[in-house]
């Protein structure tokens, strides 16, 4: 079915994204009967890895995968580093599952700049092992993906770098599922569906579960939501349980950094760290070098976030080292 100058997937796509914003959108065992989206539907547009190989998205890049699929600039100073850092973290729970049951695509909408050399660069700079591939490509093929997959409608300004939609689209072309989710999700949750909801939709769920069944979950405070939808992607606060302490490396951890820095000085470098940077400021440059150049990027925290935050981070040094 088509309705006139809009695709039905990106119809589709966008009203389930408004439905349930930030949160999956199908049920992991029992979704919604789909017919497959195929080569009659998605564009197969020439793309060039980081390596310099040229691929065909359908062909080469969906047909048959279970593929996530985002699209980045290298030069984007705030959302892009973290999106990038939290698929770090997913690629490390999946292990070598990555480029061989599961496929992750970023895309540059930048492919000027963002020649191969650059593409590799930036994936060497966030540590990113084999198995990921890092596209670019004509600037108008890529428009024309990003509309296929929902992330652009009538309207939005293709050439917006600032604007892009931050969506993670993941999907399964043999079953026709797809799906929009936040790239900055748990990275658990996020491994868990791309490695057993996806792979396994086409089988029935013989499990049946119930909400009365779910457990309590203590509400997080304001400064500890902002923590772990900005800056987990990044930094841990503390040892982790299970192997969540193995996936940081981005960036420092975190604990009793209230204690260790100027609270003026933490206050101003999370509202501004590229001014910061700009500026030279000597411990935001010895950071910068200190952590594989990675920039911290400007999360546009308002004063309330910011307070939080730190009062977040307060509580957590003081509970942990009480242990």
């Amino acid at each position: 079915m088509r309705i006139p100058g809009i695709h039905w997937l990106a119809l589709t796509l966008l009203a389930l994204a408004t439905a349930c914003a930030g949160f999956w959108l199908a049920p992991a065992g029992r979704p919604v009967a789909a017919a497959p989206w195929g080569r009659d539907y998605f564009p197969n547009s020439e793309l060039i890895d980081q390596d310099g190989q040229h691929l065909r998205f359908f062909d080469d890049l969906i047909e048959g995968k279970v593929v996530a699929i985002n699209f980045i600039f290298t030069s984007c100073g705030d959302s892009c580093p973290l999106e990038t850092a939290r698929l770090r973290q997913v690629q490390k729970l999946l292990g070598d599952q990555v480029g061989r049951d599961i496929h992750f695509y970023s895309i540059s909408i930048d492919p000027i700049h963002d020649t191969p050399e650059v593409l590799k660069a930036y994936a060497t700079k966030f540590q990113v092992a084999p198995g990921w591939q890092f596209l670019t490509g004509d600037y108008d093929e890529i428009t024309r993906l990003r509309e296929k997959l929902g992330l652009l409608v009538p309207g939005d300004d293709p050439g917006n770098l600032k604007q892009h939609n931050l969506s993670l689209v993941v999907g399964n072309q043999a079953t026709g599922e797809w799906m929009k989710v936040s790239p900055f999700e748990n990275p658990y949750i996020l491994a868990d569906k791309l490695g057993n909801g996806l792979q396994n939709w086409s089988k029935a769920d013989p499990t049946s579960r119930n909400y009365a069944d779910a457990p309590v979950i203590r509400p997080p405070s304001s400064g500890e939501q902002v923590f772990r939808t900005r800056c987990s992607a990044c930094h841990t606060l503390g040892p982790q349980d299970g192997e969540l302490g193995g996936l940081r490396s981005v960036g420092p951890d975190l604990l009793g950094v209230t204690r260790q820095r100027d609270r003026q000085w933490l206050a101003r470098w999370l509202k501004e760290p590229d001014r910061m940077l700009a500026e030279q400021d000597p411990l935001a440059t010895s950071l910068f070098q200190q952590y594989n150049k990675v920039a911290m990027p400007n999360l546009r925290l308002g004063e309330q976030d910011i307070q939080a935050l730190m009062r977040y981070m307060d509580d957590e040094t003081l509970r942990q080292v009480k242990r």
